[in-house]
Formats: structure tokens, C-alpha cells, sequence
């Protein structure tokens, strides 16, 4: 049996003050994902390989879960493809906010649906991400200035399919720390999700998600680890963020 756990980073500071994230780079509170990393060592996890996107709060929460297992040392590979989804001009805006002024639904086609990206982000904009030199590497085609879930989807799942998860051959256990809407791109096609479903399904932060396969590489069982009810309730939360205040 092989298995590949995904985790969502732990909430940051823009999750606390309810923002859009997508490409910024914020930090992130560190006990959540220190509390991941002592469930999945509890549990009996031992990971040879690790994978993780470009952004801060996904890194240092693979980091945090790494030292409570007292794995620091496995080796680690970072890619842009597992970026967050990129919310073009709306990052750093509050979605409490932004739902009072163009509706709940209409926030939550721009959080949640498949095929529709927000306005995108201006050629000079400083949020862009062609002006960071972490992408130098990365062809400005292919650096996002707005994404639907759909266009995530595009790049993290190729990246699934073509890197980490024929890299199960060289590994028993792997964890890939990223974010919402690119672990929810790869749940989708683990899972064959419907576009339609896909908008209801919320991912609580540094809960993980284990994927259980066979020698085959059949998908044969998934699970969220932890206290059921809590991760409910944070799941339930997630799923609030987008909502205008009552």
C-alpha cells in the first residue's frame, strides 16, 4: 500500500483576517500545523519525500510538520504549480467585505466555481507575480495575472499526474503541503468530481488528507485524519468565509 497525504497550510494571517490570498505571500500561525505533525507521527506516518509550492505559509507549514516528526531531513521539492488558485485584483481584499458589496453568490462563484476567474491583475501592478524573482524561472506565459479553478487545475494536476505521483514507486508515504484550491484541483480528478460539486467542497487547514492506493495505483481509500467533528466544524467555516456579515 501506498500512500500520498495533502495538506492545506496552516490558516495565515490573511485566513485570520479573512482576505483573499492567491499569490501573496503572508505568513501563517505555526500550531496548527505543529499539531498536524505531532497527529501524523502519533498515527505512525513516516514520509521519505515531500512536496510543496512556492509560497511562504504552505513552506513553512510543511516545515512545522517536518520538525514535530523529527523528519527535517527527507528530501523536499517546490513547485509554482502548486501555487494557490490566483484571485487577480481581488487578493488583499476582506471576502466579508467584498460579498457585502457584489453579493454572497458572486463571491462565491469567484471562491468556489470551476470555469469562472475574477478580473485580472494589471501588467504593472506590484502584485504581479512576473515582478518576482522567484519566478524568474517560470515563463511569463505561464505566470497567472487571474485563474479560475479550472486554470489551477491546468497546472497542479499535470503536475500530479507527471511528478508526484509516479514518484509513489520510489516511496511508501508522501505529503504534499499546498493549498486549498490546488489540493481541491487534485481531490477533484482523484475523486472524479463533478464542475458542479466540486463549489461544496471546503478544505479545513493543516487537516490531513490521507489517500490510500493499491500496488496498481488504484485509489482504494481516503480519509481525513483527526477529530471528525472539529474538522466539520472547520470545514463549515471555510465554507462561511465568502458570506457578507449578518
Amino acid at each position: 500500500m501506498k500512500r500520498i497525504v495533502l495538506v492545506r497550510h496552516g490558516e495565515s494571517a490573511w485566513n485570520l483576517e479573512n482576505r483573499f490570498t492567491g499569490w501573496t505571500d503572508v505568513p501563517k500561525g505555526e500550531n496548527e500545523a505543529k499539531e498536524a505533525g505531532k497527529l501524523l507521527k502519533a498515527e505512525g506516518f513516516a514520509f521519505t519525500k515531500a512536496y510543496t509550492s512556492y509560497l511562504k505559509r504552505a513552506v513553512k507549514t510543511l516545515n512545522n510538520i517536518l520538525d514535530k516528526m523529527d523528519l527535517d531531513w527527507i528530501p523536499v521539492e517546490k513547485s509554482w504549480r502548486l501555487n494557490e488558485k490566483h484571485y487577480g485584483n481581488l487578493q488583499g481584499l476582506n471576502k466579508a467585505e467584498t460579498a457585502e458589496k457584489y453579493g454572497d453568490a458572486q463571491v462565491k462563484i469567484w471562491r468556489r466555481s470551476y470555469d469562472v476567474a475574477p478580473l485580472p491583475l494589471a501588467e504593472d501592478d506590484p502584485r504581479n507575480a512576473k515582478l518576482d524573482p522567484r519566478y524568474a524561472g517560470v515563463a511569463d506565459s505561464d505566470i497567472p495575472r487571474t485563474e479560475s479553478l479550472k486554470d489551477a487545475i491546468a497546472r497542479a494536476v499535470p503536475y500530479w499526474k507527471e511528478v508526484i505521483f509516479p514518484d509513489r514507486a520510489n516511496h511508501d508515504n508522501i505529503i504534499v503541503v499546498a493549498h486549498g484550491n490546488s489540493l481541491r484541483g487534485i481531490i477533484k480528478y482523484l475523486k472524479n468530481i463533478s464542475d458542479e460539486d466540486i463549489i461544496s467542497l471546503n478544505l479545513p487547514t493543516a487537516v490531513p488528507y490521507v489517500f490510500e492506493f493499491d500496488d496498481e495505483g488504484k485509489l482504494v481509500k481516503d480519509y481525513f485524519l483527526g477529530d471528525q467533528e472539529a474538522i466539520a466544524a472547520k470545514m463549515n467555516a471555510v465554507a462561511n468565509q465568502g458570506k457578507a456579515q449578518k
